[in-house]
């Protein structure tokens, strides 16, 4: 028989072999990847949008999850890089995937966003920057999760408080760019959902400074018809921003200007948010934006599969996603989880003027069979993929 001293030796050798394995630390290394395109002039140029919008997220989200991930020993780096055009992204994407990384936040449209999947397909990508509603609908990416909430779901949120206070008929205004006429057909979208009309739609086509002709030229273009509401389609914010107390019925105005449904906001403080404004003030010097939440909720999405799967295996990451297992915090007061039909994260929508919080939708009354959440934007039979299950 074994003397007791070798029993002890190999005894003391295990736990020693178990000591070390357990304290070794896991190394998370996440991709920031961000589209800083140039809009040209804009005609409302007042408050001009952060330069930096996104990647102040993603960098407090990688601060938080150092704080809460140094318990098991997991340490989260992130590698910026930002271009000024889809190819230079695109190469130093496939630079950042040969250093090793397969877990990406990506900050850019639509388009660039294909591109970035088709050339990453073994990595896992969350998108942070494209609202557009294909991607959640029938040109779903499989490798492709999103927390920017899609124009769908906006309008949705907007749709049901209109709904709610019975501002049924609408005057929609649309401005010229490929974006408003994307933001005008969600909005067609949701009025006919919700069962609202467009008693009259106008393209927006002058392209003179508003700030020296608005009083002059706004009434007269809004009149047509008996509204209770504008709604407008100026994503770029060329002239939306001199609509409201213009119109030639006083009417409020709503959609991407006046009563905003956004993914984040300012003045959205419950449930804990207010600390997490605070958090991103320091950090950031700015108040914090959708872009700049749906970066950090990417980050802190990715961060909570990785602490309860103790791996960075991007299968089992966007298994997991994908799953009802991954319950998520957003500060919203709900529980949030990726839709298994097209990885758009459910969330609840604040709707807002400039200076405060109106309302958050779903709005009450508006039920589903599975989660109240699922009224806001495309849900499962009105999608044409699952990425649960590509085959």
């Amino acid at each position: 028989m074994p003397s007791f001293s070798r029993i002890l030796l190999c005894l003391t050798t295990s736990l020693g072999l178990t000591m070390a394995v357990s304290a070794q630390e896991l190394q998370v290394r996440i991709g920031y990847l961000g589209y800083v395109a140039d809009n040209g002039p804009l005609l409302s140029n007042v408050i001009p949008e952060p330069a930096d919008a996104g990647l102040r997220g993603a960098e407090l989200a990688i601060i938080d999850s150092n704080s809460t991930g140094r318990f098991l020993k997991h340490s989260y780096q992130l590698a910026v890089a930002e271009r000024d055009d889809s190819a230079a992204l695109l190469e130093a994407a496939r630079q950042q995937h040969e250093q090793g990384l397969r877990l990406f936040v990506v900050n850019a449209p639509a388009a660039t966003l294909r591109q970035l999947s088709a050339a990453l397909p073994d990595s896992l990508l969350i998108n942070a920057g494209s609202a557009d509603d294909s991607l959640r609908q029938q040109q779903c990416l499989p490798n492709v999760l999103h927390t920017l909430p899609s124009r769908a779901m906006l309008t949705d949120a907007l749709a049901q408080f209109l709904t709610v206070r019975k501002w049924t008929r609408w005057l929609l205004i649309v401005g010229p760019t490929a974006d408003d006429q994307a933001y005008a057909a969600a909005l067609k979208r949701a009025a006919k959902r919700f069962g609202h009309s467009i008693v009259a739609e106008k393209p927006w086509s002058f392209d003179n400074d508003q700030r020296r002709s608005a009083q002059a030229e706004m009434p007269l273009f809004t009149q047509g018809g008996d509204y209770d509401v504008v709604l407008v389609a100026d994503e770029r914010g060329d002239f939306g921003e001199y609509v409201p107390y213009q119109t030639w019925l006083p009417r409020p105005v709503a959609g991407t200007q006046g009563l905003t449904p956004t993914g984040w906001h300012k003045t959205v403080e419950t449930y804990g948010a207010a600390q997490l404004q605070k958090r991103f003030e320091a950090h950031a010097k700015r108040w914090m934006n959708d872009r700049d939440f749906a970066a950090w909720m990417a980050v802190r999405s990715l961060a909570s599969a990785i602490t309860k799967l103790r791996v960075t295996e991007v299968t089992a990451i966007r298994q997991l996603a994908l799953s009802n297992d991954l319950p998520l915090d957003g500060f919203k007061g709900r529980k949030l989880s990726f839709r298994s039909w097209n990885g758009e994260l459910r969330q609840p929508i604040p709707v807002v003027q400039p200076r405060a919080l109106v309302t958050t939708s779903p709005q009450d009354g508006f039920l589903h069979p599975s989660s109240e959440l699922d009224s806001l934007g495309y849900d499962q039979p009105e999608v044409s993929c699952n990425l649960a299950d590509p085959a």
